[in-house]
């Protein structure tokens, strides 16, 4: 779709962005069908306890499950960027949705493989339906600062996907049952990918003619490659800081601390997507990722002093303030960098990458939860990203000032794969 099958741009600024075509739909679709990444880790958990299975049983497949999730989207997003996002995205949304229908009747003990079988292929075929939405921002809003603000709140709330999936599942699976539990998660996601995947924008959205890049795609890029290494420490900052923060509720005796740090930092992430969203940043777009990484690192060191309890979630809602920003820089340097015709897997690979430091992450925090050190785990990820970025910066600089209009008007970036 170019941008002449998109909204006119002369729409005045002052509209609420909600209020543009098809933003709302997308947006609340994309986060419903994404919910089932915030719930069916819990669900999963609380269906092997149900069946007797032990923590570590519950914890591996819910590792399994993150890390193949982590895994699929640049392929998915690859075939999307060849084929179009209705039938790839479609199909990998029944794939998902049938096996963790399938999973409440599966003996986790007697079937291990099996059940890790079905989290597998659930896991690998998450459709791709955050990275299909960031493709699809540069058709519906045509001007530039609009689409900036459509990205820093989609970012921003991506969190509520972490905040409200959980809590829901912990109902739910206390009124009836956690089999009950997961067969409305599934149910959740394929609601709300439809929603998104029958939206006249998506529908119309074609893969362009020339495809660059080669076998590597945008991997080819140099500076590319060294921007989703850097996210990476983004996601390992994340990762460990929810098991710090369920250290720090076992260390206090309070289970609340568990949630409510997390918590913090989303609605921090979501504060800053409206901030970010609203006002006009100086420098170029490279200059704005190096600053937005350097505050978000320096808002992790006041946490990295082991501060009480209640000091603690007050403090993780400022790193929360520079995620968004931080995360949103990145996904528009891949906008402006990305080789023609793999827009979409760029974007999957950058949430790939996050996701991937995200399970490290938990995977470093669990073995060193005890021992004092933890507590800088997330700003030792956070200070990785901004080295990386620090050393990359002239890889990503964005040449000119102009960023493109609509989905075929590829900047001059794109000609050289650094």
């Amino acid at each position: 779709m170019n941008s002449r099958t998109s909204c006119p741009s002369s729409r005045p600024a002052s509209r609420p962005l909600l209020g543009e075509r098809h933003v709302a739909r997308l947006l609340l679709g994309t986060l419903a069908g994404r919910l089932p990444n915030g719930m069916a880790p819990v669900a999963i958990l609380l269906l092997t306890a149900e069946q007797g299975g032990s923590l570590a049983t519950g914890g591996l497949l819910c590792a399994l499950y993150g890390l193949t999730s982590a895994v699929g989207q640049p392929a998915l997003g690859r075939m999307v960027d060849r084929r179009g996002q209705t039938g790839i995205t479609t199909v990998a949304v029944l794939v998902t949705t049938v096996c963790l229908l399938l999973l409440p009747y599966v003996d986790v003990i007697a079937q291990p493989a099996l059940a890790a079988g079905l989290v597998v292929l659930a896991g690998l075929s998450t459709p791709p339906l955050e990275a299909n939405l960031r493709a699809l921002w540069g058709a519906v809003l045509p001007d530039p600062e609009r689409r900036r603000a459509a990205l820093a709140l989609d970012t921003g709330a991506q969190g509520l996907i972490y905040v409200a999936g959980p809590p829901l599942v912990a109902v739910l699976s206390a009124l009836h049952s956690p089999g009950a539990a997961m067969t409305v998660t599934a149910s959740v996601g394929l609601v709300g990918a439809a929603m998104v995947l029958s939206a006249a924008p998506s529908r119309a959205w074609r893969p362009t003619a020339s495809r660059a890049g080669g076998f590597l795609g945008p991997l080819q890029h140099g500076g590319l490659r060294l921007l989703f290494l850097a996210v990476g420490g983004v996601g390992f900052a994340l990762g460990s800081m929810n098991v710090w923060a369920v250290a720090m509720a076992d260390r206090h005796g309070m289970a609340l601390l568990s949630g409510l740090i997390p918590a913090a930092l989303s609605i921090g992430s979501l504060v800053g997507g409206i901030l970010y969203g609203r006002g006009r940043w100086p420098g170029s777009l490279s200059s704005q990722l190096l600053a937005a990484a350097a505050l978000f690192a320096l808002s992790w060191v006041p946490l990295a002093t082991s501060p009480g309890p209640f000091a603690a979630a007050a403090l993780t809602v400022l790193p929360g303030l520079f995620l968004t920003a931080l995360i949103t820089s990145a996904f528009l340097t891949v906008d402006a960098l990305a080789p023609a015709g793999t827009r979409t897997e760029a974007y999957a690979w950058l949430i790939a990458a996050v996701g991937t430091g995200q399970a490290a992450g938990t995977a470093l925090a669990g073995v060193l939860s005890a021992h004092p050190s933890a507590a800088a785990l997330p700003t030792a990820g956070a200070v990785a990203c901004l080295l990386v970025l620090f050393g990359a910066r002239r890889r990503l600089a964005v040449p000119g000032t102009a960023r493109p209009r609509g989905r075929h008007r590829r900047g001059p970036a794109h000609a050289a794969h650094r």
